[in-house]
């Protein structure tokens, strides 16, 4: 189970709520409160609280889920506002999230399992860490590597829709470890703080430019800030990498072993599963839900290229 508590004093202000705090890990094993495997879920199908969330394109649960699932978009648990000054993909207000949550039957004493159907686990990695934002992390999980798994390990699928039953909930007890672009700004170079970018390297070297509803954004990534590609935590089966292997990774971006990592990418999604694979290692965690679509709107937020220093 998630043992959330502070463990930094954090001054972020967002419309949500007032204060933002780092997700602290679990306290015994970071990496077991967060996954479970297909083996575990085949002998918790009876629960009578389980509630499956099985995340990717409504295509692909109506080709097959797991028997009782329910299919979930980021879309569903999100707010974007698609005009020329709006962001895509950010945490909606408690009580609109607690309606969001109820409708995917999700209740007070509910056991929520989130698996991805398909390539993208960042898409389930976003779910479940805003099942953490809404208080729910203690019984919310993630199916390590997915329908994939699921079904390599002999577990059944149906094409049958699931009942779409409606949760109770109560008001929602947000842990917020959301912050903002300014809050950002105030922890470039502080010690103790990594700031992640989790886009892929093209993006982070100033290569490859993203777009928004807004238009091109600037070249490069924030200032100060470390690289670590969403795609590198898993591996090709979709599986989270080892203990081993994370710590290799996160040590050679430059994030130290007690780091608070604070994740950004184009919209707030890819950082995710870096922020997962981080929490993973026992790192605190925030995440930048503007992200680089918000800072590169910014004159006053500083960004560094690399592609530009190239050029002679």
């Amino acid at each position: 189970m998630h043992v959330f508590r502070s463990m930094f004093a954090l001054f972020a202000t967002i419309p949500i709520v007032l204060h933002a705090q780092a997700l602290a890990p679990a306290s015994r094993d970071p990496r077991g409160a967060q996954f479970v495997t297909a083996e575990w879920l085949s002998q918790q199908l009876r629960d009578p609280n389980l509630v499956l969330l099985q995340v990717g394109d409504p295509r692909d649960y109506a080709a097959a889920h797991i028997p009782g699932a329910r299919a979930v978009g980021t879309q569903d648990v999100s707010v974007s506002d698609r005009s020329a000054t709006g962001l895509m993909l950010e945490m909606p207000s408690a009580d609109s999230l607690r309606v969001r949550l109820a409708a995917l039957g999700i209740s007070d004493h509910s056991r929520i399992v989130v698996y991805s159907a398909g390539d993208w686990i960042t898409q389930a990695t976003r779910v479940a860490l805003t099942l953490a934002y809404a208080g729910l992390g203690d019984n919310s999980s993630i199916l390590d590597g997915g329908l994939s798994a699921w079904t390599t390990h002999g577990g059944a699928t149906t094409s049958a829709a699931s009942p779409s039953t409606v949760g109770t909930l109560s008001p929602l007890k947000i842990n917020n470890f959301v912050v903002t672009g300014a809050y950002v700004q105030s922890m470039i170079g502080r010690k103790g703080v990594s700031i992640v970018d989790g886009r892929a390297s093209a993006f982070y070297d100033g290569v490859q430019v993203g777009n928004d509803v807004s238009g091109p954004q600037r070249a490069g990534h924030i200032a100060g800030a470390k690289s670590v590609p969403y795609n590198l935590v898993t591996d090709e089966a979709r599986h989270f990498r080892s203990v081993r292997e994370l710590e290799a990774l996160f040590t050679k971006a430059g994030i130290g072993p007690h780091d608070v990592v604070i994740g950004y990418c184009q919209s707030g999604q890819l950082a995710t599963a870096v922020l997962v694979a981080a929490r993973s290692l026992g790192h605190p965690i925030m995440l930048y839900d503007g992200s680089f679509q918000d800072w590169s709107r910014y004159v006053e937020f500083p960004v560094e290229n690399p592609a530009a220093k190239k050029v002679p």
